[in-house]
């Protein structure tokens, strides 16, 4: 899954697709390279992120949709959004999963929508808001409370007649430095679930505070995380550098064999 950020203030590629042309070249980019999804955000979820209108957000992405699905019409196009609002609008322009931060916790609205809808749904794990999640890491024990957020939230799903759902187990969300790795070393845990694991380590701070360097140099260290994800029972990678992920995929592939 690559990751197209329309937003001025994303942590790593914030300002940089911000005219057509940019947004063209770099999902050809990413598509010739092998992704399989579009990831689109218009809404910064990094932490103490500014708070976005709905209006705003629509205003943002609409036009990219439309963009992307006119020029690329066989693309597969995920929208990175908690609302309901512009989860449907993205729908019916021409998008087909939802990437839900939130789980559906940021709007009650947002479970009926995908029931409305029955597009698949990808639901991650987060405490508060981009704006106060990083006050809320308190666990007594990370990986259990982990699970059975998803549980709750999956049953919920369910009775809404969702059943096309990934879950995301959400690095850098309402998690520190360490906890993070933690739920790297335990995530095969989460196959009890028995849906897909969507993966979000891409250049992230677990990596560049870990090795004191920068967003634009984590890449080396985004691979090796990968890697063990995909080990560990990864069904997909959200990355920005969508060639050097696939050749991780290839690569565990071959253990496999």
């Amino acid at each position: 899954m690559g990751i197209l950020n329309v937003t001025p203030d994303s942590f790593y590629d914030g300002g940089r697709f911000r005219n057509s042309s940019a947004i063209m070249r770099q999902v050809d980019t990413m598509l010739e390279e092998g992704a399989t999804f579009i990831d689109v955000g218009a809404y910064s979820s990094r932490p103490n992120a500014d708070h976005v209108s709905e209006a705003e957000e629509l205003q943002r992405i609409l036009p990219i949709v439309e963009l992307i699905s006119k020029n690329f019409p066989e693309v597969l196009l995920s929208i990175d959004t908690f609302r309901s609002e512009v989860a449907k609008q993205c729908i019916a322009t021409g998008a087909c999963m939802i990437n839900d931060i939130s789980a559906g916790h940021l709007d009650n609205n947002m479970l009926s929508t995908i029931s409305e809808l029955q597009v698949p749904y990808i639901m991650m794990h987060m405490r508060g808001t981009p704006q106060t999640m990083q006050s809320l890491t308190d666990y007594n024990d990370l990986v259990k409370e982990v699970l059975f957020y998803f549980s709750e939230r999956i049953a919920l799903a369910n009775t809404f007649g969702i059943t096309d759902l990934i879950i995301d187990p959400g690095f850098g969300f309402a998690k520190t430095v360490s906890q993070n790795f933690e739920l790297l070393h335990k995530l095969e845990l989460l196959q009890i679930a028995e849906l897909p694991i969507l993966i979000g380590v891409s250049r992230k701070s677990m990596i560049y505070k870990t090795l004191d360097t920068t967003s634009e140099q984590a890449l080396n260290g985004t691979t090796v995380l990968n890697t063990l994800a995909l080990q560990k029972g990864a069904s997909i990678l959200r990355v920005h550098d969508v060639k050097e992920a696939m050749e991780c995929i290839a690569l565990t592939e071959k253990l496999k064999d």
